[in-house]
């Protein structure tokens, strides 16, 4: 009889327990994102009282290519124009966004953010760096490493999967995916 090391082969009960392990753990992720304390402590810090919606327009308006306006962060936000025109007016109303018109037409509202808006913005930014290093604080770089990209693919892959919407007929969104 030999010493010999088999080479380790995922068995299929294996792939279900990574699977079951990952969708708790989500679940778990989901919890603690859900709390929403990265944003709720930015806005603690820089412009008590607004909704965590406000911050999320701030966020959409980032990602919105071409002219922001308030149809197009309802739309990014898949939300009903009229509650997007609420949480600009209220950002507009509290100095975090401004109303400018448009080179392009002159009816037409852009929204910019003004400096308190950035500087809620940098504040955001400020505390998920501070979340982060001290919960991967004492991780090797090649973990950092492994953990970034891999995040990274997964999230990427979920994004296109499950998250960009169709219009139906009728305007509203409905989530594409292949389940």
């Amino acid at each position: 009889m030999t010493d010999t090391v088999l080479p380790i082969t995922p068995a299929a009960t294996d792939a279900v327990e990574d699977l079951t392990r990952i969708s708790e753990t989500l679940g778990r992720f989901r919890m603690l994102m859900g709390r929403r304390m990265i944003a709720r402590t930015a806005i603690a810090n820089t412009v008590p009282g607004l909704d965590l919606s406000h911050l999320d327009a701030l966020d959409v308006m980032q990602r919105i290519e071409g002219e922001v306006t308030v149809g197009a962060i309802a739309e990014a936000m898949r939300m009903d124009p009229s509650r997007g025109s609420r949480i600009v007016a209220e950002l507009v109303s509290r100095g975090v966004l401004r109303r400018d018109a448009s080179q392009q037409d002159g009816r037409r509202s852009l929204l910019v953010m003004t400096e308190l808006g950035c500087r809620l913005q940098a504040e955001r930014r400020a505390v998920k760096a501070s979340v982060l290093e001290e919960v991967l604080d004492g991780w090797s770089e090649e973990e950092l490493a492994a953990f970034s990209h891999l995040f990274e693919k997964f999230i990427g892959r979920f994004e296109t999967t499950y998250l960009y919407a169709s219009r139906t007929e009728g305007g509203e969104a409905e989530l594409t995916g292949t389940r």
